[in-house]
């Protein structure tokens, strides 16, 4: 008896050593983690942008301050490049599973700005983000016709078009900026596409998902089969009258409603 007392007595000092001893590594590795989570930047950056890529940090603003340099990192890095070519990797895996009827009414949706064409170089000299965005300053840009192809998204378009995809354009620039728009896009490479849609005047005003979700019933009514639709905004996607399937490209750099 007096021996069982005994070790029970031992293991009992070894539990309550072993569990201090525990305690104190995991207070250490919490105080540890904190402060390699505060000094961090890229880590908290990485985590905001998969906040943000996921909607799960719904309506913001701009960049934190703090991530001007990860963002820039990202969108001139190879990692954007990568992520819009896995997004229309599998955006043409679906696609090739399509059965194209002979009555033209297959179609796909691209929305145009960090979709088809980059505004990068326009913000590369704004902070990539972080500064409040100027209206006149971002209409100037799209006057003057230079933003480049999405190269992901450019081969996507070419090949859908070959599989017989009837496309449409629907973006959030207003009417007034059509030609420059329709003269862009032919310089970037892009043609032959079924429509161009941008906001009338009686579309001003309206949330993009309630102006592109009433453009995407139009086509609907018009019998058109909406099989695939491409945007870097969850507005582009979202609503009703939604494409058989959408596919969200990256775009850490602004959100709209």
């Amino acid at each position: 008896m007096e021996s069982r007392r005994f070790l029970f007595s031992v293991l009992l000092l070894v539990g309550l050593r072993c569990g201090a001893a525990s305690r104190s590594v995991i207070r250490l590795y919490d105080d540890q983690s904190q402060k390699f989570l505060r000094l961090d930047d890229n880590l908290y950056c990485e985590s905001w942008r998969f906040s943000v890529e996921t909607n799960d940090a719904g309506k913001w603003e701009s960049i934190p301050s703090r991530c001007q340099r990860f963002v820039e990192d990202y969108m001139t890095g190879g990692r954007y490049l990568s992520d819009s070519t896995i997004v229309a990797d599998y955006a043409l895996e679906f696609a090739r599973g399509v059965q194209i009827a002979a009555d033209g009414r297959d179609a796909w949706v691209f929305d145009i700005d960090e979709t088809l064409l980059s505004n990068l170089p326009y913000y590369e000299s704004h902070g990539f983000g972080s500064e409040e965005f100027n209206e006149n300053l971002f209409d100037a840009w799209v006057d003057s016709a230079e933003a480049p192809s999405l190269l992901a998204s450019a081969a996507l378009y070419k090949e859908l078009q070959q599989q017989g995809f009837k496309i449409f354009l629907l973006t959030g620039r207003s009417e007034h900026q059509r030609n420059a728009t329709e003269t862009n896009l032919k310089m970037a490479g892009f043609s032959n596409w079924e429509k161009l849609i941008l906001r009338s005047s009686a579309d001003q005003g309206k949330h993009a998902v309630i102006y592109k979700s009433e453009k995407r019933l139009e086509l609907t009514k018009e019998g058109y089969r909406l099989h695939g639709n491409s945007g870097d905004q969850w507005s582009d996607l979202w609503g009703f009258a939604e494409a058989e399937r959408s596919f969200k490209l990256p775009n850490p750099m602004y959100y709209i409603a």
